[in-house]
């Protein structure tokens, strides 16, 4: 049997995961309410992680990650490593959506909106794995 290296939900990471959850911003609390529960038809995880890194929201079926900026975000060296971040999750195959937090508090609904654009149907997550039906 083939010893692949997992990459999702990595123990290690779980108590950073939990502090980040404890920890959540007024604008994640807000988004997480309208993305629990299957609100939108599919499933979102809070707090997921990838390799050494936790996003804000991952939907596993539309590999959809949904990250919230703050003022933090615009700090030329934070503007760097969000652009390295993005491109190593994107090698996994991921899209990354980005909202501000005062969109979250100021537009819910155009928020929710965007996020929809993003869960119509596609190629499945086998297609992207290069496995193939029959």
């Amino acid at each position: 049997m083939e010893d692949r290296k997992r990459v999702y939900h990595l123990t290690e990471l779980k108590p950073r995961r939990r502090d980040l959850r404890r920890k959540s911003t007024n604008a994640e609390k807000l988004l997480w309410e309208r993305l629990r529960n299957n609100k939108l038809g599919v499933k979102f995880r809070r707090q997921f992680s990838v390799m050494g890194y936790v996003v804000d929201f991952y939907c596993p079926q539309y590999r959809l990650i949904i990250e919230l900026k703050g003022g933090v975000h615009k700090t030329t060296s934070s503007k760097k490593y969000d652009d390295y971040r993005r491109k190593y999750l994107e090698s996994f195959w991921m899209t990354i959506v980005e909202f501000w937090n005062a969109e979250i508090e100021q537009d819910m609904e155009k928020v929710i909106s965007s996020i929809k654009n993003h869960l119509s149907p596609g190629p499945s997550p086998k297609f992207w794995r290069g496995e193939r039906k029959g």
